[in-house]
């Protein structure tokens, strides 16, 4: 569209376009110095007798959790040519998620998404499927030591350290604290737990009571936060660094009527119902809701041989009553 300009406004238009300019010269400038982005292929630009690709993802283990990303990966998926294969362990398991990798590898999908339980234990696998032309991306928990082209997620050790920022806010530097996490050999998790414990005892004077591990098993779970409790009945706050604590919290705390701080690392529709109603106090997201397009989009790139960003920054939020009802899982 073509707009004249009329000469009694030249005046004022062409010092406006000339201060645009300038803006948009700076603009390129700092495009130029920062980190090229890599090519984005959208659902405009997929043609239309593309073939349909198949892609992968594998969970650690069966949870509503994960359900809920599947969600997401199957919406973001209706705008491409794609069949989505989605398999988890009952329980996380690493047998079983080497046994479904060799699956997909066998079977010739074009993409595949892990959230590996066991880093090391996964790596040669992940290779073995980059090595028979099929891209891998990781996403919440890494293999760097692997072949992998991408992970998609947040710095677990800084995602750590804030929870413990979290804690000490509201506790105000001091107290009695208990913590659960998931599978002793899961990355993310201990990561996680490394950049909390550090914060805490360098920045507070908060006691850590008790770490236990779930290893991902909800009766395990419930046990542990039980039994806990039982052992430090003045403990000022529980602080869950997986989903699967997170959701026992829930069940414990309506139990027993508990009026005590209760942390959580991860979003779910249970845990934004649960802030609301005040089981739990806040939550520390990495944006899980993103991960299911990010992992379309990013296998998607990789199959058809664009290459995609290392590493794909979802990011970390504190979800509490006062940002809860913001935020769409559905």
């Amino acid at each position: 569209m073509t707009t004249r300009i009329q000469s009694g406004v030249k005046a004022i238009v062409f010092p406006l376009l000339s201060m645009f300019l300038l803006f948009c010269m700076a603009g390129c400038i700092w495009e130029t110095n920062s980190t090229p982005p890599s090519k984005t292929i959208t659902p405009t630009t997929v043609k239309q007798d593309a073939p349909i690709r198949t892609l992968g993802i594998i969970y650690p283990m069966a949870h509503p959790f994960y359900e809920m990303i599947t969600r997401f990966a199957e919406e973001a998926a209706k705008a491409y040519p794609v069949q989505l294969i989605v398999k988890a362990p009952d329980e996380a398991n690493l047998e079983q998620q080497i046994r479904i990798m060799e699956t997909m590898i066998k079977q010739g999908v074009d993409g595949i998404a892990i959230d590996p339980v066991d880093a090391d234990a996964l790596s040669p696998v992940i290779n073995k499927a980059v090595q028979a032309g099929i891209p891998v991306v990781c996403f919440e928990s890494d293999s760097p030591q692997s072949n992998r082209l991408a992970f998609i997620g947040t710095n677990n050790i800084q995602a750590g350290a804030r929870m413990g920022k979290v804690i000490d806010e509201l506790l105000n530097g001091r107290g009695m604290i208990l913590v659960e996490t998931g599978m002793s050999k899961m990355k993310s998790l201990s990561e996680r737990l490394e950049g909390m414990l550090d914060y805490i005892n360098t920045q507070t004077a908060i006691q850590v009571l008790e770490v236990r591990y779930n290893e991902g098993n909800d009766t395990q779970a419930l046990s542990d936060l039980e039994t806990m409790i039982d052992a430090h009945p003045h403990f000022d706050a529980f602080v869950a660094l997986d989903f699967v604590s997170g959701s026992t919290s829930i069940l414990v705390w309506k139990a027993k009527g508990l009026n005590r701080y209760a942390i959580t690392y991860g979003m779910m529709p249970e845990i934004k119902e649960a802030i609301q109603n005040g089981q739990i106090t806040s939550a520390v997201s990495q944006n899980e809701q993103k991960w299911g397009s990010r992992i379309v989009d990013l296998l998607y790139q990789a199959s058809q041989g664009t290459k995609i960003p290392v590493y794909d920054d979802t990011g970390t939020v504190e979800i509490t009553i006062n940002n809860v009802e913001s935020l769409d899982l559905q």
